[in-house]
Protein backbone atom coordinates (compact mmCIF):
# COMPACT_ATOMS: atom_id res chain seq x y z
CA UNK A 1 0.00 0.00 0.00
CA UNK A 2 1.39 3.36 -1.02
CA UNK A 3 1.04 6.03 1.67
CA UNK A 4 -1.10 9.07 1.00
CA UNK A 5 0.75 12.34 1.68
CA UNK A 6 -0.48 15.89 1.87
CA UNK A 7 1.61 18.46 -0.04
CA UNK A 8 1.42 22.11 1.05
CA UNK A 9 3.43 24.58 -1.10
CA UNK A 10 3.47 27.29 1.61
CA UNK A 11 3.84 30.99 0.78
CA UNK A 12 2.14 31.53 -2.61
CA UNK A 13 4.44 34.40 -3.57
CA UNK A 14 7.59 32.39 -2.85
CA UNK A 15 9.27 29.45 -4.54
CA UNK A 16 7.01 26.79 -2.97
CA UNK A 17 4.47 26.55 -5.82
CA UNK A 18 7.11 26.14 -8.54
CA UNK A 19 8.97 23.55 -6.44
CA UNK A 20 5.75 21.55 -6.23
CA UNK A 21 5.32 21.77 -10.01
CA UNK A 22 8.85 20.45 -10.48
CA UNK A 23 8.23 17.70 -7.93
CA UNK A 24 5.32 16.17 -9.84
CA UNK A 25 7.02 16.01 -13.22
CA UNK A 26 7.87 12.36 -12.52
CA UNK A 27 5.10 10.04 -11.27
CA UNK A 28 6.03 8.72 -7.83
CA UNK A 29 5.95 5.04 -6.98
CA UNK A 30 6.52 5.51 -3.23
CA UNK A 31 3.42 7.57 -2.39
CA UNK A 32 0.32 9.37 -3.66
CA UNK A 33 0.29 13.15 -3.28
CA UNK A 34 -2.65 15.42 -2.52
CA UNK A 35 -1.90 19.14 -2.71
CA UNK A 36 -3.58 21.68 -0.43
CA UNK A 37 -3.17 24.88 -2.40
CA UNK A 38 -4.60 27.64 -4.55
CA UNK A 39 -5.10 26.20 -8.07
CA UNK A 40 -4.46 29.48 -9.88
CA UNK A 41 -1.10 29.91 -8.14
CA UNK A 42 -0.01 26.41 -9.12
CA UNK A 43 -1.09 26.96 -12.72
CA UNK A 44 0.77 30.28 -12.82
CA UNK A 45 3.91 28.57 -11.53
CA UNK A 46 3.64 25.87 -14.19
CA UNK A 47 3.15 28.46 -16.93
CA UNK A 48 6.16 30.44 -15.68
CA UNK A 49 8.30 27.29 -15.77
CA UNK A 50 6.89 26.06 -19.08
CA UNK A 51 6.05 22.69 -17.51
CA UNK A 52 2.86 20.63 -17.75
CA UNK A 53 0.43 20.65 -14.84
CA UNK A 54 -2.90 18.86 -14.77
CA UNK A 55 -4.84 19.41 -11.55
CA UNK A 56 -6.98 16.41 -10.69
CA UNK A 57 -9.78 15.68 -8.28
CA UNK A 58 -8.98 14.00 -4.97
CA UNK A 59 -10.25 10.62 -6.15
CA UNK A 60 -8.44 10.64 -9.49
CA UNK A 61 -5.16 8.86 -10.23
CA UNK A 62 -1.99 10.75 -11.17
CA UNK A 63 -0.51 8.91 -14.16
CA UNK A 64 1.36 11.41 -16.33
CA UNK A 65 4.15 13.90 -15.63
CA UNK A 66 2.55 17.01 -14.18
CA UNK A 67 -0.55 15.27 -12.79
CA UNK A 68 -1.38 16.50 -9.28
CA UNK A 69 -4.40 15.71 -7.13
CA UNK A 70 -5.73 18.85 -5.45
CA UNK A 71 -7.86 19.94 -2.53
CA UNK A 72 -8.36 23.59 -3.42
CA UNK A 73 -7.58 26.23 -0.78
CA UNK A 74 -8.20 29.51 -2.66
CA UNK A 75 -6.22 32.64 -1.94
CA UNK A 76 -8.15 35.76 -0.95
CA UNK A 77 -6.38 37.71 -3.69
CA UNK A 78 -4.36 36.62 -6.74
CA UNK A 79 -0.73 36.14 -5.79
CA UNK A 80 2.23 37.61 -7.64
CA UNK A 81 5.60 35.87 -7.40
CA UNK A 82 8.02 37.80 -5.25
CA UNK A 83 5.36 40.11 -3.76
CA UNK A 84 3.77 38.88 -0.54
CA UNK A 85 0.21 39.76 0.40
CA UNK A 86 -1.00 39.45 4.03
CA UNK A 87 -4.52 38.94 2.68
CA UNK A 88 -3.46 35.42 1.67
CA UNK A 89 -2.14 34.49 5.11
CA UNK A 90 -5.39 32.76 6.03
CA UNK A 91 -5.19 30.50 2.98
CA UNK A 92 -1.66 29.39 3.91
CA UNK A 93 -2.71 28.53 7.45
CA UNK A 94 -5.89 26.80 6.26
CA UNK A 95 -3.85 24.64 3.87
CA UNK A 96 -1.48 23.58 6.65
CA UNK A 97 -4.28 22.88 9.11
CA UNK A 98 -6.29 21.09 6.44
CA UNK A 99 -3.41 18.72 5.70
CA UNK A 100 -2.80 18.21 9.42
CA UNK A 101 -6.47 17.44 10.04
CA UNK A 102 -6.49 14.96 7.18
CA UNK A 103 -3.60 13.13 8.85
CA UNK A 104 -5.23 13.18 12.28
CA UNK A 105 -8.48 11.80 10.84
CA UNK A 106 -6.69 9.00 8.98
CA UNK A 107 -7.34 10.29 5.46
CA UNK A 108 -3.60 10.89 4.92
CA UNK A 109 -0.53 9.21 6.35
CA UNK A 110 1.89 12.17 6.40
CA UNK A 111 2.41 15.73 5.22
CA UNK A 112 5.16 17.53 3.31
CA UNK A 113 5.33 21.30 3.68
CA UNK A 114 7.03 24.04 1.70
CA UNK A 115 8.43 27.30 3.07
CA UNK A 116 6.17 29.76 4.91
CA UNK A 117 6.86 33.47 5.39
CA UNK A 118 6.36 34.05 9.13
CA UNK A 119 6.23 37.84 8.96
CA UNK A 120 3.50 37.86 6.31
CA UNK A 121 1.35 35.46 8.33
CA UNK A 122 1.64 37.72 11.36
CA UNK A 123 1.01 40.80 9.22
CA UNK A 124 -2.21 39.08 8.16
CA UNK A 125 -3.39 39.13 11.77
CA UNK A 126 -2.58 35.50 12.61
CA UNK A 127 -0.18 34.78 15.48
CA UNK A 128 2.32 32.35 13.98
CA UNK A 129 5.76 31.27 15.14
CA UNK A 130 6.22 28.35 12.75
CA UNK A 131 4.55 25.35 11.15
CA UNK A 132 6.13 23.05 13.76
CA UNK A 133 4.29 24.88 16.52
CA UNK A 134 1.07 25.22 14.49
CA UNK A 135 0.74 21.48 13.83
CA UNK A 136 1.76 20.62 17.38
CA UNK A 137 -1.01 22.85 18.77
CA UNK A 138 -3.52 21.32 16.39
CA UNK A 139 -2.61 17.79 17.47
CA UNK A 140 -2.38 18.73 21.14
CA UNK A 141 1.13 17.34 21.56
CA UNK A 142 4.59 18.58 22.47
CA UNK A 143 7.08 18.12 19.67
CA UNK A 144 10.76 18.37 18.86
CA UNK A 145 12.21 19.88 15.70
CA UNK A 146 14.88 17.86 13.92
CA UNK A 147 16.77 18.75 10.77
CA UNK A 148 18.58 16.05 8.86
CA UNK A 149 20.64 15.28 5.79
CA UNK A 150 22.78 12.33 4.79
CA UNK A 151 25.54 13.42 7.19
CA UNK A 152 23.88 14.38 10.47
CA UNK A 153 20.55 14.61 12.29
CA UNK A 154 20.27 17.65 14.57
CA UNK A 155 17.38 17.98 17.02
CA UNK A 156 16.67 21.19 18.94
CA UNK A 157 15.84 21.58 22.62
CA UNK A 158 14.46 25.06 21.88
CA UNK A 159 13.42 26.43 18.51
CA UNK A 160 12.36 29.94 17.56
CA UNK A 161 13.36 31.94 20.62
CA UNK A 162 15.36 35.15 20.99
CA UNK A 163 18.83 34.22 22.20
CA UNK A 164 18.27 36.24 25.38
CA UNK A 165 15.49 33.81 26.40
CA UNK A 166 17.24 30.53 25.63
CA UNK A 167 19.03 29.92 28.94
CA UNK A 168 15.81 30.30 30.95
CA UNK A 169 14.01 27.95 28.56
CA UNK A 170 16.53 25.14 29.09
CA UNK A 171 14.98 23.25 31.99
CA UNK A 172 15.19 19.62 33.08
CA UNK A 173 11.64 18.83 31.84
CA UNK A 174 12.36 20.47 28.47
CA UNK A 175 15.57 18.51 27.99
CA UNK A 176 14.04 15.25 29.20
CA UNK A 177 11.12 15.60 26.81
CA UNK A 178 13.45 16.38 23.90
CA UNK A 179 15.71 13.42 24.63
CA UNK A 180 12.86 10.96 25.11
CA UNK A 181 11.16 12.17 21.92
CA UNK A 182 14.34 11.90 19.84
CA UNK A 183 15.16 8.49 21.33
CA UNK A 184 11.65 7.15 20.62
CA UNK A 185 11.56 8.59 17.08
CA UNK A 186 14.94 7.16 16.16
CA UNK A 187 13.71 3.73 17.21
CA UNK A 188 10.14 3.92 15.90
CA UNK A 189 10.59 6.00 12.75
CA UNK A 190 14.20 5.39 11.70
CA UNK A 191 14.66 1.80 12.85
CA UNK A 192 17.67 2.51 15.10
CA UNK A 193 17.53 -0.19 17.77
CA UNK A 194 19.85 1.52 20.25
CA UNK A 195 20.10 5.22 19.47
CA UNK A 196 23.30 7.02 20.45
CA UNK A 197 22.55 10.70 21.05
CA UNK A 198 25.15 13.43 21.52
CA UNK A 199 24.00 16.26 23.79
CA UNK A 200 25.60 19.67 23.34
CA UNK A 201 26.32 21.91 26.30
CA UNK A 202 24.59 25.26 26.51
CA UNK A 203 27.72 27.27 27.28
CA UNK A 204 31.05 27.57 25.44
CA UNK A 205 33.26 24.55 26.15
CA UNK A 206 30.21 22.95 27.84
CA UNK A 207 30.65 25.31 30.77
CA UNK A 208 34.37 24.71 31.40
CA UNK A 209 33.65 22.90 34.70
CA UNK A 210 31.46 25.74 35.88
CA UNK A 211 33.76 28.62 34.96
CA UNK A 212 31.62 29.56 31.93
CA UNK A 213 28.21 28.75 33.34
CA UNK A 214 26.71 26.12 35.62
CA UNK A 215 23.84 24.78 33.52
CA UNK A 216 25.89 21.73 32.54
CA UNK A 217 26.87 20.88 36.14
CA UNK A 218 23.61 21.70 37.88
CA UNK A 219 21.05 20.62 35.28
CA UNK A 220 22.36 18.64 32.35
CA UNK A 221 24.76 16.14 33.91
CA UNK A 222 22.33 14.94 36.62
CA UNK A 223 19.58 14.50 34.00
CA UNK A 224 21.83 12.60 31.60
CA UNK A 225 23.00 10.32 34.40
CA UNK A 226 19.40 9.53 35.35
CA UNK A 227 18.41 8.73 31.77
CA UNK A 228 21.52 6.63 31.24
CA UNK A 229 20.47 4.56 34.24
CA UNK A 230 17.29 3.77 32.31
CA UNK A 231 19.35 2.48 29.39
CA UNK A 232 19.56 5.50 27.09
CA UNK A 233 22.91 5.94 25.33
CA UNK A 234 23.69 9.63 25.80
CA UNK A 235 27.04 11.33 25.23
CA UNK A 236 27.76 14.70 26.76
CA UNK A 237 27.29 17.42 27.50
CA UNK A 238 29.79 18.12 24.72
CA UNK A 239 31.40 21.40 23.63
CA UNK A 240 29.49 22.44 20.52
CA UNK A 241 32.60 23.64 18.70
CA UNK A 242 34.09 20.13 18.45
CA UNK A 243 31.04 17.86 18.58
CA UNK A 244 30.51 18.10 14.82
CA UNK A 245 33.96 16.91 13.80
CA UNK A 246 33.50 14.11 11.24
CA UNK A 247 35.39 11.64 13.42
CA UNK A 248 32.89 12.24 16.23
CA UNK A 249 29.71 12.45 14.15
CA UNK A 250 30.24 8.96 12.80
CA UNK A 251 29.51 7.61 16.28
CA UNK A 252 26.21 9.46 16.80
CA UNK A 253 22.71 8.74 15.51
CA UNK A 254 21.61 12.28 16.36
CA UNK A 255 22.83 15.46 18.02
CA UNK A 256 20.65 17.45 20.43
CA UNK A 257 21.50 21.15 20.23
CA UNK A 258 20.30 23.57 22.88
CA UNK A 259 19.17 26.31 20.49
CA UNK A 260 18.50 26.99 16.82
CA UNK A 261 21.77 28.55 15.69
CA UNK A 262 23.96 26.24 17.76
CA UNK A 263 23.30 23.21 15.59
CA UNK A 264 21.70 24.25 12.32
CA UNK A 265 24.52 26.24 10.69
CA UNK A 266 26.70 23.13 10.73
CA UNK A 267 23.96 20.97 9.26
CA UNK A 268 23.18 23.44 6.50
CA UNK A 269 26.83 23.86 5.63
CA UNK A 270 27.29 20.10 5.41
CA UNK A 271 24.48 19.61 2.89
CA UNK A 272 21.92 22.38 2.57
CA UNK A 273 20.29 21.21 -0.66
CA UNK A 274 19.42 17.76 0.70
CA UNK A 275 18.51 18.86 4.23
CA UNK A 276 14.96 18.45 5.52
CA UNK A 277 13.03 19.52 8.60
CA UNK A 278 11.13 16.90 10.64
CA UNK A 279 8.61 17.39 13.43
CA UNK A 280 9.10 14.59 15.97
CA UNK A 281 6.26 13.74 18.32
CA UNK A 282 3.32 14.25 15.97
CA UNK A 283 1.09 11.19 15.47
CA UNK A 284 2.04 11.26 11.77
CA UNK A 285 5.23 12.06 9.80
CA UNK A 286 5.70 15.70 8.88
CA UNK A 287 8.72 16.63 6.79
CA UNK A 288 9.47 20.09 5.42
CA UNK A 289 12.02 21.80 3.25
CA UNK A 290 15.00 23.29 5.04
CA UNK A 291 14.94 26.69 3.38
CA UNK A 292 12.90 29.85 3.21
CA UNK A 293 10.52 31.35 0.68
CA UNK A 294 13.34 32.92 -1.44
CA UNK A 295 11.10 35.68 -2.73
CA UNK A 296 13.95 37.02 -4.84
CA UNK A 297 14.03 33.73 -6.79
CA UNK A 298 10.29 33.23 -7.13
CA UNK A 299 9.01 32.98 -10.68
CA UNK A 300 12.47 32.88 -12.24
CA UNK A 301 12.66 29.11 -12.66
CA UNK A 302 16.04 28.80 -10.93
CA UNK A 303 15.02 27.50 -7.49
CA UNK A 304 16.52 24.13 -6.54
CA UNK A 305 13.81 21.54 -5.72
CA UNK A 306 16.24 19.10 -4.04
CA UNK A 307 15.07 19.75 -0.48
CA UNK A 308 11.39 19.28 -1.36
CA UNK A 309 12.20 16.09 -3.23
CA UNK A 310 14.23 14.80 -0.28
CA UNK A 311 11.44 15.76 2.13
CA UNK A 312 8.84 13.91 0.07
CA UNK A 313 10.99 10.79 -0.23
CA UNK A 314 11.71 10.69 3.49
CA UNK A 315 8.09 11.35 4.45
CA UNK A 316 6.99 8.49 2.18
CA UNK A 317 9.54 6.18 3.80
CA UNK A 318 8.47 7.11 7.31
CA UNK A 319 4.78 6.80 6.46
CA UNK A 320 5.31 3.41 4.77
CA UNK A 321 7.13 2.16 7.86
CA UNK A 322 4.11 3.11 9.94
CA UNK A 323 1.82 1.21 7.57
CA UNK A 324 3.95 -1.92 7.53
CA UNK A 325 2.43 -4.90 9.38
CA UNK A 326 3.85 -5.72 12.78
Amino acid sequence: MRPELGLVPGEPAGIGPELCVRLVQQPRQDCRLLAFADPDTLQAAAAQLGLPLQLLGEDEQARLPGDLRLRAVPNARPSRFGATDPANARAVIDALLGAGHACLSGQLHGVVTGPVHKAVINDGGIAYSGTTELLADQAGVSVVMMLANDIVRVALATTHLPLREVADAITAPVLEHALRTVHHSLRARFGVDRPRIAVLGLNPHAGEDGHLGREELDLMIPLLQRLRAEGMDLIGPLPADTAFLPSRLSGFDSVLAMYHDQGLPVLKYSGFEQAVNLTLGLPYPRVAVDHGTALELAGRGVADPSSLMAATTLCAQLAAQGLAPG
